[in-house]
């Protein structure tokens, strides 16, 4: 987030998303390419691959303009309520993820941590971070629709490589399209500093970084990486926010930060099913 931040003092939010989601779905077309695996394995994936595209970049052109108007560390808090709608959307539209005490639980704690958030912007009604901080809980809905998306209609469709690739791929027209709309100039300066954050969105972001958690994913379980994001909205705001950016840090921050995260392990707690069946009489 912060180097989104850094890099909108001279590119226009909305350009830079989409360029990082084109130089992204190049990188990743060749990849594909070396690998060979199909782009589209049929014209259903290919509807399927714009619409998830279309989330995809609603969701970063939200992230990038809301950036503007609030602090990296809240749109971190913010961004990571996506596993809340997921549970949320799933219970509904899923019918092997249904909703239990400790979604339940893990929800509330996590509207407590927003509510929170808020007080603050809602108690002003000249708050420069409220439009900032509503686009960033935007982002979080379509990143938990995107994934409920993609586990109903993709998952046994198309590989991870893939669904990537169309989110990047098909993001791209759209962010350009709105940046066309809105932003006039798309660039008002570039230096070192806006091209290595141009360069470290692209390649190493939405690349390398991607390709790395897929790597991941097919040699470890599942359930132990997942584990691991828990930490990145608090490494999020101790990095980006106060180190990299110098953001002061309140008090309802903090309590947003632990109510989000602690709302996350439950959400996703599994309780373990007793598998011993009762002995014969």
């Amino acid at each position: 987030m912060a180097i989104i931040k850094i890099g909108s003092r001279e590119l226009a939010p909305l350009f830079m998303a989409g360029l990082r989601s084109l130089v992204a779905s190049l990188c990743l077309y060749a990849w594909m390419k070396f690998k060979r695996i199909d782009l589209f394995p049929s014209k259903i994936v290919l509807l399927h691959g714009i619409v998830i595209g279309l989330f995809f970049g609603a969701e970063f052109g939200l992230i990038y303009v809301g950036l503007k108007y609030t602090m990296t560390s809240r749109v971190y808090v913010l961004l990571y309520t996506a596993p809340f709608f997921v549970a949320l959307e799933a219970h509904f539209l899923l019918g092997n993820d249904r909703f239990n005490s400790w979604k339940a639980a893990g929800l509330l704690l996590a509207f407590g941590g927003i509510v929170i958030l808020f007080v603050k912007s809602l108690g002003s009604f000249h708050s420069t971070a409220l439009p900032g901080d509503l686009m960033a809980l935007a982002a979080a809905f379509l990143w938990g629709s995107t994934t409920v998306y993609i586990k109903k209609f993709l998952v046994d469709r198309a590989s991870p490589l893939q669904t990537l690739f169309y989110q990047v791929f098909f993001s791209a027209p759209l962010l350009f399209a709105l940046s066309i709309a809105l932003e006039n100039p798309v660039v008002s300066a570039l230096s070192w500093t806006g091209g290595f954050s141009v360069f470290y969105q692209c390649i190493i972001i939405a690349f390398l970084s991607y390709l790395v958690w897929f790597e991941l994913i097919s040699r470890y379980p599942v359930s132990l990486l997942h584990a691991f994001t828990f930490f990145t909205p608090v490494f999020g705001v101790l990095i980006s926010g106060i180190i990299i950016m110098d953001e002061p840090i309140s008090s309802n921050l903090v309590a947003a930060l632990i109510m989000v995260c602690m709302g996350m392990v439950l959400v996703n707690y599994r309780p373990t099913e007793e598998t011993a069946a009762p002995a014969d009489s």
